[in-house]
């Protein structure tokens, strides 16, 4: 069977892009704070290589619009498995621009499954999330408990997610200090002022300073 995504390009940025139906709030989706797209994940089964760990899995692909799935077998190659193991919700917030934008400089551009071992999961193994955030990612990959996978990104995807990163991202403009001449040009309180009574030499260095009595 074909793990090409369900969806072409042109049908992703329809349904999920710039022109989506506004809401029951009238807000179109590129006013909203976040977006989302169902996205399923492929995960492959292969022997494991120790004799500790039976099975080897590893995420290979995502799918675009993916309608539920619950470990619904794709593929089998000999003892090689891939199964569309679940449907997850891909969320995009309109704050996190530059995280997706890094993602999409990577070679080639990912988004990023994050997966737990759990006896209670089926196959042992739970997949927690999706997102296309280089920076969520690698806070996952600090932790132990935590298996983080890049996947690449179909072309669709990769559309789709750029256009929201791109008219959602805004480059901090660089001001350069401009100094105040005319504060400049007036003289500290109490300084250089023959009216008022100077102690102590005000510009010394504290290392040249004497005790005054």
């Amino acid at each position: 069977m074909s793990l090409r995504p369900r969806l072409s390009r042109g049908r992703i940025a329809g349904r999920w892009g710039r022109w989506v139906v506004p809401d029951e709030n009238g807000v179109g989706s590129m006013e909203r704070r976040s977006i989302t797209m169902p996205l399923g994940i492929v995960l492959r089964k292969t022997p494991g290589v120790t004799r500790w760990a039976k099975w080897a899995w590893k995420a290979v692909a995502v799918l675009p619009g993916a309608g539920p799935a619950d470990w619904r077998e794709l593929r089998r190659d000999g003892d090689a498995v891939e199964y569309h193991a679940a449907t997850l919700p891909l969320e995009l917030w309109r704050t996190d621009s530059e995280a997706y934008l890094t993602s999409l400089s990577t070679d080639p551009p990912s988004v990023y499954v994050v997966m737990r071992q759990s006896d209670e999961a089926q196959n042992g193994l739970d997949i927690a999330l999706v997102t296309a955030s280089a920076f969520d990612a690698q806070d996952y990959c600090d932790s132990s408990e935590d298996i983080v996978e890049a996947v690449p990104m179909p072309a669709g995807l990769i559309a789709w997610v750029r256009e929201w990163a791109e008219f959602h991202h805004h480059e901090e403009k660089f001001v350069k200090r401009v100094r105040d001449k005319e504060k400049m040009g007036k003289k500290q309180p109490g300084i250089g002022d023959e009216r008022i009574r100077q102690t102590v030499d005000v510009y010394r260095t504290p290392a040249s300073k004497k005790r005054v009595n």
